[in-house]
């Protein structure tokens, strides 16, 4: 267990909820609230928000509580709160846990219980099964982004009080879009998993041709999930377009990570490919929803 060496400051306990990681989820609760166009309800909207940040912040706060023993042997991880000594591990176990149970409280009370729901699934799934998993599974990335997809229906929940089509259809975009996204960063970072000895694909496939290959499948997965919310007359040819140019756009940056010379440069793009292509498509989806359908 790990002792604090220097006092901690406001800042770091901030950086132990992963506020950018954190801000995704926020982000995809959002996305899925405003696509069910709810009444506007300043109060539900704000609970929304909040609890969901809650929960993302204090699920971080709990995963580097749990993972401080592997965060500390690699490099990408080594300088977070806990491992550099500045948060002592009982300070970061009693933030995590009163943030969820905090956002569990509020989204249950203010929002419905279908979202509290949701909200307590990515919490169990993330730390009960995610977290876990990266030490003995092959499947951890997949498990994780169960987990990460959880976010949007939780904002439809919100919006609802129930999951229809469309709900579905975005948590299959956030979890196929996950696939090459992280595959990208494991392929980037793959020496410092080996380190910790996390049985990944990315460290077993030394080759990274089956790791550009299942990121090729999903991404290709993700290109038709994308386009049933106009298939199924949820959403309107705008939004079609603009799902059908980025999805091209990025299964380019897919295909590039299938040939083997320049594999790193071609996991980095991927990776930034897969940052500007997500809030294109939710973006263009919420827009065609509140404005064209």
């Amino acid at each position: 267990m790990s002792t604090s060496t220097t006092k901690a400051v406001f800042g770091d306990y901030v950086e132990l909820t992963k506020p950018r990681l954190s801000a995704l989820s926020v982000i995809t609760a959002l996305v899925g609230y405003a696509a069910g166009r709810p009444p506007f309800i300043v109060g539900e909207l704000f609970a929304v928000v909040v609890g969901t940040s809650l929960a993302a912040g204090g699920v971080a706060a709990l995963n580097q509580w749990l993972e401080h023993d592997t965060d500390a042997q690699m490099k990408r991880t080594a300088d977070r709160p806990i491992p550099t000594g500045k948060v002592a591990t009982g300070s970061a176990f009693v933030l995590g846990a009163l943030m969820c149970a905090a956002a569990l409280g509020l989204i249950f009370v203010k929002v419905n219980g279908l979202a509290a729901f949701f909200t307590l699934l990515t919490i169990i799934s993330y730390l009960g099964w995610y977290t876990p998993a990266k030490r003995w599974s092959r499947f951890s990335t997949e498990i994780g982004a169960l987990a990460g997809a959880f976010p949007p229906l939780i904002g439809w929940a919100a919006a609802e009080g129930r999951i229809t089509a469309l709900g579905w259809i975005l948590f299959g975009i956030l979890f196929f879009w996950q696939m090459p996204h992280f595959m990208a960063i494991a392929w980037t970072y793959r020496r410092d998993y080996a380190a910790v000895h996390f049985p990944m694909l990315p460290v077993r496939d030394e080759s990274g041709a089956k790791v550009a290959a299942w990121s090729f499948v999903n991404a290709v997965a993700l290109f038709v999930v994308s386009l049933l919310p106009t298939i199924l007359g949820l959403a309107t040819l705008w939004y079609f377009a603009a799902a059908i140019l980025g999805g091209l756009w990025f299964l380019h940056r897919a295909t590039v990570f299938l040939r083997p010379v320049g594999r790193d440069v071609a996991a980095r793009r991927l990776f930034f490919g897969s940052i500007i292509y997500l809030p294109i498509v939710l973006g263009a989806l919420v827009a065609d929803r509140v404005i064209f359908f």
